[in-house]
């Protein structure tokens, strides 16, 4: 376990690998369709687009080494374990939740997969109108994201009933996921400020 963390995070493959996955699951994709749906479709195909997001992101350490230059001030601020962690639990494993709420109780619930990306589209634009400049992972955010979670939002809700309360709990779920590395950074601040 300690040599696959090693390989992962401490020699920094995971952005590689990530997207080597998602590359084989964009190859499968057509099979959920034909299984399961268009709705299904847009839902299970967020986690590969995502995959592909976190190379231009984190490939080279290029994201964490710019929070930590520009938000940190020369703070790490994000450190590699949290990085990974964050990118592996907050995305594979909401997406992979989604997906499986999806297919075992509504489409609906899977709402999250879009509203995760699209939330993460915010941020990268919104960083890069406030500094205005480029930011790892602007680009598939905005030509990846912004069209595909809104396709599937569009396709979830025509196909299904899709309540409420399901959008809700999509987008606050989306929303608490970026506020954690918000709150995360925000403490590691106020920690070498005192």
């Amino acid at each position: 376990m300690v040599s696959i963390w090693n390989w992962l995070v401490t020699r920094w493959n995971w952005p590689g690998a990530a997207a080597f996955c998602g590359v084989a699951l964009l190859a499968i994709s057509p099979v959920v369709w034909i299984g399961f749906g268009p709705a299904i479709f847009w839902v299970f195909v967020q986690l590969p687009l995502y995959m592909l997001h976190q190379l231009e992101e984190h490939a080279g350490d290029r994201f964490r080494t710019f929070a930590n230059e520009v938000i940190g001030g020369g703070t790490e601020v994000l450190s590699r374990r949290a990085t990974f962690i964050i990118n592996s639990l907050g995305v594979w494993g909401v997406d992979l939740a989604a997906i499986y709420l999806a297919i075992l109780l509504n489409p609906g619930w899977g709402l999250v997969a879009m509203y995760l990306p699209l939330v993460n589209s915010v941020m990268h634009v919104g960083q890069a109108l406030l500094l205005r400049r480029y930011n790892p992972g602007l680009i598939t955010a905005v030509v990846l994201f912004i069209p595909s979670a809104t396709l599937g939002i569009f396709v979830v809700c025509s196909q299904v009933a899709v309540s409420w309360t399901m959008h809700f709990v999509a987008v606050a779920a989306a929303i608490a996921v970026h506020a954690a590395i918000i709150v995360h950074v925000k403490r590691i601040l106020r920690l070498h400020a005192r």
